[in-house]
């Protein structure tokens, strides 16, 4: 079975996930570690726990998800895998740091290969189906884990929300067709851990999710 780890990270509350299975082997999830406390938390874990990590992943690039790209890769000897979509994303991510007064950011390296829709990422015994899902971002993407019942959904779908929509690639019709296409399509009982806030289910995203009730009220 695979486990999922997520630490909070940094002023803007970011969820970055460790994956990981019984043959030690783990993934990197959105690395949004800022600070050097930060960075030693996850490290900690990783060696705590005695994990390989094998790959580095964005869902989307958005400047809360990237802090810790360059820590992550360097430290682990990782490449950074994001969809070519993002790559808008990631090369204005300096820029946004600026306008959010985040002057010491670490500069993300640039991706080394790009995630391929309905592809399968493998580490151990674990495959994660790509599924896309942009509305937030232009080119998100999650990582759906039929296995284990979960899914990482990035900043697509939270508990009782959604992603915001009022960022350069965002779009709320595209955001409420990836939400409603793709995750809530998903078994029930199926985990979303999100990018911010507390984990879900997607049944009780159905039942009780305004944004999501709304949309589908007026279809």
């Amino acid at each position: 079975m695979t486990q999922v780890q997520y630490f909070t990270f940094s002023p803007f509350s970011e969820n970055s996930y460790v994956l990981y299975d019984d043959t030690k082997e783990c993934i990197i999830v959105d690395p949004g570690c800022y600070t050097a406390a930060e960075r030693k938390k996850l490290s900690d874990f990783i060696t705590n726990k005695q994990l390989k990590p094998v790959r580095l992943l964005n869902t989307h690039c958005h400047l809360d998800h990237i802090f810790g790209n360059k820590y992550v890769a360097d430290t682990y000897g990782l490449d950074l895998e994001i969809h070519e979509g993002e790559i808008p994303v990631l090369e204005a991510a300096p820029m946004a740091a600026q306008m959010y007064g985040v002057n010491d950011m670490q500069p993300s390296p640039a991706p080394s290969r790009f995630i391929q829709v309905g592809e399968t990422i493998r580490f151990g015994n674990t495959e994660l189906k790509v599924l896309f899902t942009p509305g937030h971002s232009p080119a998100s993407i999650s990582f759906y884990c039929a296995a284990s019942k979960f899914v990482i959904s990035g900043d697509v779908l939270f508990q009782n929300s959604i992603g915001r929509t009022d960022l350069p690639g965002g779009n709320y019709n595209t955001l409420m067709q990836s939400i409603t296409k793709q995750i809530l399509t998903l078994p029930d009982h199926t985990m979303v851990y999100s990018g911010h806030g507390p984990a879900t289910m997607v049944n009780a995203e159905k039942k009780s999710n305004p944004f999501v009730l709304e949309y589908l009220n007026k279809r």
